[in-house]
């Protein structure tokens, strides 16, 4: 089974998409439960394999321990966790509101923290599967009004890169996608043409391509761009 976070839009959407056209169960969350349940409906129905949901969010502590106990309980192993959730709140260090960086560190590190804790130890046991953890450039390239957005996507690539060296003796991968800006709802109401964008659909493909390899390789980080350059 593979688990994908944020699933119910964009790029989460998009890898449900790509490993369910593979014949792969899936189990996802979201905080809408609309779109979440349209999106199952959707995959179900189109590549007729089970897709598993909960509403859920993951910024909050309980509400992930309990998404963990809902993927648990459906019995299949994870062979793939996706940490996909995260928000964006644009603005200047010494200009944001209190608050705001808690709130992207319990969203964009801690929700990946905790649901890598919660299915790491059975892939360890059985010394197979792979964690794609959803960063951005922001991780390593600062730019104005990236504020508490880049200081927690740069520690969420430090858990990626610190968690691949712990891994390496169980044969779990562990990969850094790090896109530059991608058409999703986080860009609604931009206008911009969608050249300077990169599509969800591009950001699956690395994805799934990367899980395909065999046991000798991994691909540690994947930086994205649009073709154009960055926002």
């Amino acid at each position: 089974m593979i688990v994908v976070t944020g699933g119910s839009k964009g790029i989460g959407k998009a890898i449900i998409e790509k490993f369910a056209q593979a014949g792969h169960n899936i189990a996802s969350c979201a905080r809408n439960a609309a779109q979440l349940s349209d999106m199952k409906k959707e995959i179900e129905e189109k590549y007729k394999v089970k897709v598993y949901i909960q509403t859920a969010d993951l910024s909050v502590k309980e509400d992930t321990a309990t998404f963990i106990d809902f993927v648990k309980r459906v019995g299949e192993p994870v062979k793939v966790l996706v940490n996909n959730t995260g928000v964006f709140i644009p603005g200047a260090i010494h200009e944001e509101e209190d608050g705001i960086l808690e709130q992207m560190i319990e969203t964009n590190l801690y929700s990946a923290y905790r649901l890598t804790k919660g299915f790491i130890r059975e892939m360890m046991d059985r010394k197979e599967g792979h964690i794609f953890n959803i960063a951005s450039v922001a991780s390593f390239m600062a730019y104005a009004n990236g504020g508490s957005y880049s200081i927690s996507k740069h520690a969420m690539l430090g858990m990626s890169r610190s968690l691949r060296e712990e891994m390496k003796p169980f044969n779990v991968k562990v990969t850094s996608i790090m896109p530059g800006a991608t058409r999703t709802a986080s860009w609604d109401g931009v206008d911009l043409p969608d050249d300077r964008f990169s599509k969800s659909e591009d950001i699956a493909e690395l994805v799934f391509a990367s899980y395909t390899l065999s046991q000798n390789s991994v691909v540690e980080d994947i930086v994205v761009r649009p073709q154009l350059g960055d926002i």
